[in-house]
């Protein structure tokens, strides 16, 4: 069944989350790093099961210089020794927020330690954006070539 193009039923709307992926490029640049944000796009996607999603940003984090070890080790991060303190953080933090789950102290401050306040900002607002666009891919299952 061929479902409905988000891209021409909507493009006013869709504008908005390109123009969003704009700006969190920049913000990232300035105050993240790009792989992490790869990373973070990846782990969202694997957990919202949006294999689109997971296919580009696996793409796009290789593209950065993730290796293709740590891209499959992803899945399974928290057994893995490859993965640094400030990626643990944004990873437990992608997975906190795409779940739904609350943020407590413990955690707000481990992070405020390795993130500055725009930095943590930026990663809550791209883990947000990830999360739009899996559940709008996942809705409308677009061809790979849209």
């Amino acid at each position: 069944m061929k479902r409905a193009s988000y891209l021409q039923c909507a493009p006013k709307l869709m504008q908005h989350l390109f123009t969003q992926e704009q700006l969190l490029n920049e913000e990232v640049t300035l105050t993240l790093d790009t792989k992490l944000w790869e990373l973070v796009k990846l782990r969202a996607s694997q957990l919202n099961q949006c294999g689109y999603c997971i296919i580009m940003h696996s793409r796009q984090a290789m593209e950065q210089g993730e290796s293709a070890q740590r891209i499959i080790a992803l899945n399974a991060w928290r057994d893995m020794t490859g993965f640094t303190a400030k990626e643990r953080l944004a990873l437990t933090l992608c997975e906190q927020l795409t779940n739904a789950q609350p943020i407590d102290d413990t955690l707000y401050c481990a992070l405020s330690e390795e993130f500055s306040d725009d930095a943590l900002v930026t990663l809550t607002v791209a883990i947000n954006a990830i999360n739009a666009w899996n559940r709008v891919v996942k809705m409308f299952k677009p061809e790979p070539d849209e």
